[in-house]
């Protein structure tokens, strides 16, 4: 039990691990992309809240006192720990401002993004490829995002205003977003995790009792039927096969000193009584097997092949001389034999039959081989709805025992019947 509960708790910590990567990198997935919302969002704040307003006609002209007006503005209420430069471009890639001088002024060509924010009104958000040139200035700042919206002077004169904000910051508000997500998940999981142990552990006992109660009861109904046969094979060999074997005595002596007309039907009695205590006797070792205690498995088995060896089938019979079994499991295998060996002599009509037992690796095996009609799994599972549920009760008691009943047949081409069980 514990083994199985062992590997119930380690299968649910791997799908729990599993389940939690995934859904960590979701979660972080889903926080670094609100983390480029914001940088967007503060983008068009700044750019359209802050900027746009102050924008003058003469900044396209290089006036310095509105360079000077948009300078101070930005410095102030911009430029932070976050957002390291600004830049504004007209369309045609000319840098009018800059909170770096240098750059104001100089042009560079624009990609499809830029044009295309020009063109929409839409805020982009990119990692800055610092190897540009436009970009020498920033390359001492680490990995930056640029994220740039339109924004218009009085005249209506698009420009492209661009801040580039450090990539730590997005991570921190990153992290901010999904980390207490991700905490809140790890400790539910863990949480479930835990309680699944002593549930699953009860679970274990649970079915470990209710397999001890049907191992039980099975026993039982095996040592109650195994006194039911006892007590029927006593009453037949006391009553009936004793009271025909006087009778047969009574009809050959009777038969000595009768007519030759009457001896003749006499003897014929005698002989008939003779075969109908055969008969018995072969019901009783098969009820009840004496040999099986007296004389052991092999003897047991060999008395309930006789019936078909008396009907001309040929019978082989292979036990280990040193077969190693306990009382108990040496029982299971002859009533494994017994009822494959009655089927075969009902139903099979077999020319050739191989029985074969072994012992090894632990395991104790029976097999009845006969080369006679066969059958189809329909005729099986209709023999078992008909009431004969034989083979049923021992699959079900190898079951109970760690092992295996099989049945082999195909219609025509004889039958084998294995049952094996641990040989302890």
């Amino acid at each position: 039990m514990a083994a199985a509960v062992s590997k119930f708790v380690l299968a649910g910590l791997a799908a729990l691990i599993l389940f939690l990567g995934v859904s960590l990198l979701v979660v972080r997935e889903l926080g670094q992309r609100s983390a480029v919302r914001d940088t967007r969002d503060f983008a068009e704040l700044a750019g359209r809240g802050i900027v746009e307003p102050t924008l003058t006609d003469d900044l396209l002209e290089d006036d310095a006192a509105a360079l000077a007006r948009l300078d101070r503005l930005v410095q102030e209420r911009v430029l932070s720990e976050r957002v390291v430069r600004v830049k504004l471009w007209t369309r045609a890639g000319r840098i009018v401002y800059s909170d770096e001088p240098r750059l104001i002024g100089a042009i560079y060509p624009r990609g499809d993004d830029e044009m295309d924010a020009f063109r929409t009104g839409e805020t982009h958000a990119e990692l800055s490829d610092l190897t540009r040139p436009e970009n020498r200035f920033e390359r001492g700042e680490g990995k930056l995002y640029e994220v740039y919206t339109r924004v218009r002077t009085p005249n209506g004169t698009p420009l492209l205003f661009e801040t580039y904000q450090r990539s730590s910051a997005l991570a921190s508000s990153g992290r901010e977003i999904w980390l207490p997500f991700a905490v809140a998940l790890v400790v539910s999981l863990l949480l479930l995790w835990l309680i699944q142990v002593p549930l699953a552990w009860r679970l274990a006992r649970r079915l470990q009792r209710a397999q001890a109660e049907r191992e039980q009861l099975l026993q039982k109904a095996l040592e109650a039927s195994i006194d039911e046969r006892r007590r029927i094979a006593a009453d037949l060999h006391d009553g009936p096969v004793q009271e025909l074997a006087g009778l047969s005595y009574s009809l050959s002596a009777a038969a000595e000193r009768s007519a030759p007309d009457v001896k003749s039907q006499l003897l014929d009695a005698a002989a008939g009584a003779r075969d109908a205590i055969r008969g018995l006797r072969a019901v009783l070792v098969e009820i009840h097997p004496p040999n099986l205690q007296n004389e052991g498995l092999e003897s047991a088995l060999r008395d309930l092949l006789a019936p078909l060896r008396g009907h001309g089938a040929a019978t082989t019979l292979d036990v280990p001389a040193d077969l190693r079994v306990t009382p108990e499991v040496e029982l299971l295998l002859f009533r494994a034999g017994s009822e494959a060996i009655r089927n075969v002599q009902r139903h099979a009509r077999a020319q050739a039959v191989h029985v074969t037992v072994t012992d090894g690796d632990g395991v104790a095996r029976i097999e009845v081989a006969d080369d006679g009609a066969g059958f189809s799994a329909a005729e099986l599972d209709l023999r078992r709805t008909e009431g004969h549920v034989g083979l049923s009760l021992l699959e079900e008691v190898a079951a109970s025992r760690g092992g295996r009943m099989e049945l082999r047949s195909t219609d025509g081409g004889g039958t084998t019947f294995v049952f094996e069980v641990p040989d302890s």
